[in-house]
């Protein structure tokens, strides 16, 4: 059983060796350990410290292509090095390295195929107030549109089995935290979740900028997955709610017609149409989602097939020639 701990790292040198040290040497139930980190475009010498520390593995960009894309460049270069359990973690040692087996625990039980640290959000000093409740609302979101219990959505702690991993897509440019739940949910895969504790703050977030930027990027995100997972549900329920406004209104005309006063509410029936047509032609768009979704999920199932077959027939140790970008 081979376990591969993949970091993404922009510009981490000052708390890469850091993150690196805490990590485990030996866990129980694992046979091989080895250590691959993302360099996402950095400028300073986060390479050099994290050959220097030795890790076994290095995917480098040239330019910073974000942190979705950084998680789905190390789950190939993992696949390819034929990890059979690969565990994400963070360079600013946020989640204490001890951890890793507790979170890999439950794929080695075989009881389940993604395990996502959960932290604990109230306790957590260097979250302010605000931000736990966000965290928290975010959380409970992702959970109704990914039919999971998964209580710290956001959190990057997490073990994926190889079968999971070969099954992974991420379409967004922002954050894999949030889609792959929703799409492991949606497709029914065996994903749990565990607590976990966590570090000082090393330094300051750098996935967004600013609060309200956070809640922004991360709503659609929720909204885009769920569309592409439940189309036909999205848009039948947006579709409803129009064609409802539309059928209030045109009711309201009615009333005033039948009393002799509808000569005043032409504009009222022109809206209950529009709205009526809306709601149709949004449902219309939902059937034809529906249709793509289904043509997705057989693309997805050669997409997996091809990357079983793929990373099979990969040789291990070429990884710095097949991954520089």
């Amino acid at each position: 059983m081979k376990l591969i701990i993949q970091i993404p790292c922009y510009n981490e040198a000052e708390t890469l060796e850091v993150a690196l040290n805490d990590l485990p040497k030996h866990i129980d139930g694992i046979d091989e350990i080895e250590y691959l980190i993302i360099n996402d475009g950095s400028s300073d010498n986060t390479v050099e410290v994290a050959r220097n520390w030795g890790v076994n593995y290095i995917v480098n960009f040239k330019k910073n292509k974000g942190l979705a894309k950084g998680f789905m460049a190390g789950l190939d270069a993992c696949l390819k090095n034929g990890a059979d359990i690969i565990v994400n973690t963070d360079a600013d040692n946020q989640y204490c390295g001890a951890d890793i087996a507790t979170i890999v625990r439950p794929i080695l039980e075989e009881t389940a195929d993604i395990v996502i640290g959960a932290r604990p959000i109230d306790k957590t000093d260097h979250f302010s107030p605000v931000k736990k409740k966000l965290q928290h609302f975010g959380s409970w979101v992702v959970r109704k549109a990914s039919k999971t219990s998964i209580p710290d959505a956001p959190s990057g702690f997490r073990a994926y089995s190889r079968e999971a991993a070969l099954r992974m897509n991420v379409i967004n440019e922002y954050t894999y935290t949030l889609e792959t739940i929703v799409q492991a949910g949606r497709n029914k895969m065996a994903i749990t979740s565990v607590p976990i504790h966590t570090n000082g703050e090393l330094r300051p977030s750098r996935l967004f900028s600013s609060m309200f930027g956070y809640i922004k990027k991360s709503m659609l995100t929720i909204v885009r997955a769920f569309m592409m997972y439940r189309p036909l549900q999205f848009f039948t329920v947006l579709g409803g709610i129009l064609f409802l406004i539309g059928a209030a209104v045109g009711i309201r005309f009615l009333y005033f017609f039948f009393g002799g006063t509808g000569a005043g509410h032409i504009q009222s029936l022109i809206f209950a149409s529009m709205m009526i047509i809306l709601g149709v032609m949004t449902v219309i768009v939902g059937l034809q989602a529906d249709i793509i979704s289904a043509n997705r999920k057989i693309l997805e199932d050669i997409q997996y097939h091809v990357r079983n077959i793929d990373y099979t027939c990969t040789k291990p140790n070429d990884l710095e020639e097949k991954t520089n970008r």
